[in-house]
């Protein structure tokens, strides 16, 4: 069903709807309360209401909230009995509720649940009170109630609310001229312009939840006879705030080029926002997009790590390494590695020699020539001269992973639960608690034990999205 195009103006159809529910998880909780006002003009058509039955219990905090209790429920239709009624009720007016996406999104996961594709055009009140009144501090329906001198019973009901939408809806068209208030409403209401070959719908669709976005397009290479080809990954808290950003950023640079190509949305939406930097990274890394500004090569890396003999020496960077604290610098090559340390040694007047970049009998090059100060020879003292070099490489110090061994995190968001394996800052593996065929713990372990390349991206990305996370110890086996 295509969305129906209605001009939002103060005199179109509009239907005030508030909807009270068991939860705030749009893909867990369910509608229990439904309210609908239909007006024209500010003159109300009428005005309908249901209680519905969610199909399970509802918790004492919704009772508090609500006062809606399992007793009044028992025998309250299903959305399924009253969802031809509401769909009428609702045909053919502008939806208008605060914070709409809320509502609206909870009216068409209901009605999805009955494979009916319902959209309507809609408008949010929370928005119109922040354009017409920009200096209240709050727009909840409370502060918009006290600063309109709105008054109602059995607020968290879904009829008093509705009523509430009503009032307001009433006020502004009084106290403001047709102009401005067009001009408000249209700015609470903004048209997103999405590229002709995507759906018009595609913003209902995109899901308010953590994840992962990809674009797909057209492949431009003559030999993949027109193959589908992955554009773009990208990561938000938010899915359909991110991808539809894209979209508003006025045609211009990296965002006009994706909008000519793009054919294709697609999302995989996690349990939180680790889960979301983890799989986009990892899809970075692996798929390689056309768009994504950076990729992340794969191998081994290498450090400078400090033993017990003093001098550094090149080392792959393991797990051991990064537990040590003596770690500095992340580097693609052994070449890399010793070509970084020599450019510093000689900015810093290092010796050469003692670090085995030289070889060979007597002082070093540098010492010949002034770029050193005699470690080689004895004329700087040897503990001076590695204090002077770990305080040079201290920018380049990589954190030591704090634990003993591999950790896990957990993120759970309504139903949803993943546990994410880290270990010496590596992102070992991702379970989804709900697809797990072996034990848990069983799972955990057998993804913990899988050979990893160091990622310095990874690793990045990781010293911040753990740095306050609450991880606990993999079980042992």
């Amino acid at each position: 069903m295509d969305r129906p195009e209605l001009t939002i103006g103060p005199d179109v159809p509009v239907a005030f709807v508030d909807v009270e529910t068991t939860g705030c998880a749009l893909g867990r909780d369910r509608i229990i309360d439904v309210a609908v006002i239909g007006a024209r003009g500010g003159e109300v058509e009428f005005e309908w209401q249901s209680l519905v039955n969610p199909g399970g219990p509802v918790g004492g905090g919704t009772t508090a909230l609500t006062g809606i209790d399992n007793d009044m429920l028992a025998d309250a239709p299903g959305f399924a009995d009253i969802a031809r009624e509401l769909q009428s009720r609702l045909a053919g007016r502008v939806f208008v509720a605060h914070n709409a996406r809320f509502d609206y999104g909870f009216i068409r996961r209901e009605f999805a649940r009955l494979d009916t594709d319902w959209h309507a055009t809609s408008l949010c009140t929370v928005r119109l009170s922040r354009a017409l009144y920009p200096e209240m501090p709050r727009h909840n329906l409370d502060a918009v109630m006290e600063r309109h001198g709105i008054h109602v019973d059995s607020r968290h009901r879904a009829m008093p609310d509705a009523q509430v939408l009503l009032q307001f809806w009433r006020r502004v068209r009084e106290s403001w001229p047709g102009e401005a208030l067009q001009r408000a409403l249209e700015a609470s209401a903004p048209r997103i312009s999405l590229p002709g070959t995507l759906p018009a719908n595609l913003g209902d669709d995109l899901p308010e939840e953590p994840g992962v976005y990809r674009f797909h397009g057209v492949a431009q290479s003559s030999d993949q006879g027109g193959a589908e080809e992955l554009l773009y990954v990208g990561q938000a808290n938010n899915l359909r705030e991110a991808v539809l950003a894209h979209f508003r950023a006025g045609g211009e640079g990296r965002n006009a080029k994706l909008s000519t190509r793009v054919r294709r949305v697609s999302w995989t939406e996690t349990a939180g926002a680790v889960g979301a930097w983890l799989l986009e990274a990892r899809e970075i890394r692996e798929l390689q997009p056309a768009y994504n500004r950076t990729s992340r090569a794969q191998g081994a890396h290498y450090t400078w790590l400090f033993g017990e003999q003093g001098a550094p020496a090149v080392v792959e960077l393991s797990a051991q390494a990064l537990r040590s604290g003596n770690a500095f610098g992340a580097y693609r090559s052994r070449r890399d590695a010793e070509h970084a340390l020599g450019e510093m040694a000689r900015a810093h007047r290092w010796c050469l020699k003692v670090l085995g970049i030289e070889q060979g009998e007597g002082s070093c090059v540098g010492h010949q020539v002034g770029r050193c100060r005699g470690a080689c020879v004895g004329v700087e003292p040897a503990a001076l001269h590695l204090a002077r070099v770990k305080l040079g490489l201290m920018r380049l110090r990589l954190e030591p992973w704090p634990h003993e061994g591999p950790m896990v995190l957990r993120e759970t968001r309504g139903e949803r639960e993943q546990l994410h394996v880290f270990d010496a800052w590596q992102h070992l593996a991702t379970v989804d608690a709900e697809a797990c065929d072996l034990p848990l713990e069983d799972m955990l372990r057998s993804a913990a034990t899988r050979p990893h390349d160091f990622e310095y991206d990874d690793y990045r990305m990781l010293t911040r999205l753990l740095r306050e996370a609450r991880l606990r110890p993999l079980a042992r086996g």
